[in-house]
């Protein structure tokens, strides 16, 4: 439990608190296990203080310094955490469910297994925190940077991360069912086996992205970058991919099948073995993409260029052509 001259220090208020802290740097305050719920602690000086398992929901935290501090497993359900500084504090299977931390800095932070289900993140700062295996779900990261931070086997589903920054990031099997990413920037990060099953990928920047065996089936990922990208065995059925970008993308046994690629471009792609039957690749760049043993029955090959490219052990027997650019540069009529 927590030291009782410590928390008495506390309760006579914010002022009198940081006083004691500025005159008393040696010491490292002990509040653990303690009930503060509902306590005024803005703009509180409780950097370094151990905090693990305190209750601290519907507290007032407002801009307060818990930098390197321990919330290991601590109570903040719905506490207002606006503009507070987290910085590489020890924060693991905390509960922060509703919590309000608009614009609050988390850098560094390990927030790994924490639930922060519901939590306001909106332009919160979580450049290289490990949020592993953390509850993210329906959450809102708008605007929020979240580069280089861990995010594997994170619950992500519902969550809106529009316009955030995910540059670097692990989202390794990470569940981002339903989720909005919409102008999100995931270029660079590993998404391997990840879940976007029906998410918004729109404009999303995918370019060097390691997405291979994931699932993206349903997704919307119209106008996105995915160049150099690698899709690799990943299900991407019944996706919108219009006008995305896919040069030089790799798409080798990918599942393909009735997924939109009007316009989109392909060109240097690998689809080898690809499943593309009943898709959409009307007036799509397939300029030197590689095509070898791809599944095309059924496929929507209007006006799209193949100038190029391999279509070794293809058929496109069933395929419609029509305006088609051939791989010899000829055109289908």
């Amino acid at each position: 439990m927590g030291n009782s001259e410590h928390l008495a220090i506390l309760k006579q208020g914010v002022a009198s608190w940081n006083l004691w802290r500025l005159e008393n740097p040696e010491i490292i305050p002990n509040l653990s296990g303690v009930n503060l719920r509902r306590a005024n602690l803005r703009e509180a000086d409780l950097s370094g203080v151990n905090l693990r398992w305190t209750n601290l929901s519907n507290a007032n935290l407002l801009g307060a310094n818990l930098s390197s501090s321990d919330l290991v497993k601590a109570n903040l359900r719905e506490a207002d955490l606006y503009k507070a500084n987290l910085k590489d504090a020890e924060v693991s299977g905390a509960h922060l469910s509703k919590a309000h931390l608009r614009q609050a800095c988390l850098q560094r932070c390990d927030l790994s297994l924490a639930n922060l289900n519901g939590a306001d993140l909106t332009e919160a700062s979580f450049k290289g925190a490990n949020l592993s295996g953390a509850d993210l779900e329906a959450s809102e990261l708008r605007n929020a940077d979240l580069s280089e931070t861990n995010l594997s086997n994170a619950i992500l589903s519902n969550v809106n991360l529009a316009n955030a920054d995910l540059r670097r990031s692990d989202l390794t099997n990470a569940n981002l069912e339903f989720a909005n990413l919409s102008n999100v920037n995931l270029s660079d990060s590993n998404l391997s086996t990840a879940n976007f099953s029906n998410s918004n990928l729109q404009e999303c920047d995918l370019s060097n992205a390691t997405i291979n065996q994931s699932n993206l089936s349903h997704a919307n990922l119209t106008d996105a970058v995915l160049s150099n990208a690698n899709l690799s065995n990943a299900n991407l059925s019944n996706a919108n991919l219009k006008n995305a970008v896919l040069s030089n993308a790799i798409l080798s046994n990918s599942d393909l099948s009735n997924s939109n690629l009007e316009d989109t471009i392909l060109s240097d792609a690998i689809l080898s073995n690809a499943n593309l039957s009943g898709a959409a690749l009307n007036g799509a760049q397939l300029i030197s993409a590689k095509l070898d043993a791809a599944f095309l029955i059924g496929t929507n090959l209007a006006k799209a260029n193949l100038r190029l490219a391999n279509l070794n052990g293809v058929s496109l027997s069933e395929a419609k052509l029509f305006g088609t650019i051939m791989p010899d540069g000829s055109v289908q009529n």
